[in-house]
């Protein structure tokens, strides 16, 4: 979940419009969603609410853009992907929406944003997030997106993953803090 700075600086913020369900609703949501059936009826339980106020109050915070977006954070290691890559490539302006476009259409790209380059020491505008099982099996989907997406001539880099950090979604302890 990511609640905009527009709402977070919103004197509604402070307790008008978002009320103390509400707040209680996004102080378990960002804990992530409990993987069952019905997690709206287990995080209503939770919280003393049914599963249709959890969804109501969700749909309403979304609709006031109090909550951007609901996402998911993929715990790779745990489902086998031990291999890595940030593929970042140095890709002309006018084509960062088309090829962006094209890598994301693969199911093995995770991630695929554009970021302003940082001359003269970065130029890249392009990143994507591959994982594999294994480093050849993530050079090989590099080798298919390059041929694929028409990238033979983008200049690219792969930088593998060193190490693993902690996962987790977004969390906004000031609506924690005013649920209590």
């Amino acid at each position: 979940m990511v609640m905009t700075r527009q709402a977070m600086a919103d004197p509604l913020y402070q307790g008008g419009e978002l009320d103390a369900r509400d707040l209680a609703l996004i102080s378990i949501i960002q804990r992530g969603l409990p993987l069952c059936s019905r997690p709206y009826a287990e995080l209503g339980a939770q919280i003393g609410m049914s599963e249709t106020e959890v969804m109501q109050r969700l749909l309403r915070m979304q609709e006031q853009d109090y909550i951007k977006r609901m996402g998911v954070v993929v715990r790779h290691h745990e489902l086998g992907y031990r291999a890595n890559a940030m593929v970042v490539w140095d890709v002309p302006d006018t084509q960062v929406n088309e090829l962006g476009h094209c890598l994301g259409r693969f199911e093995f790209i995770t991630l695929c944003y554009q970021r302003p380059r940082r001359l003269p020491d970065w130029p890249y505008n392009l990143f994507c997030m591959i994982h594999g099982q294994d480093r050849d099996e993530v050079l090989r989907y590099i080798d298919f997106v390059i041929k694929r997406c028409a990238l033979h001539d983008i200049r690219h880099e792969v930088l593998f993953s060193k190490r693993r950090f902690k996962q987790r979604g977004a969390h906004y302890h000031r609506a924690a803090a005013l649920s209590k």
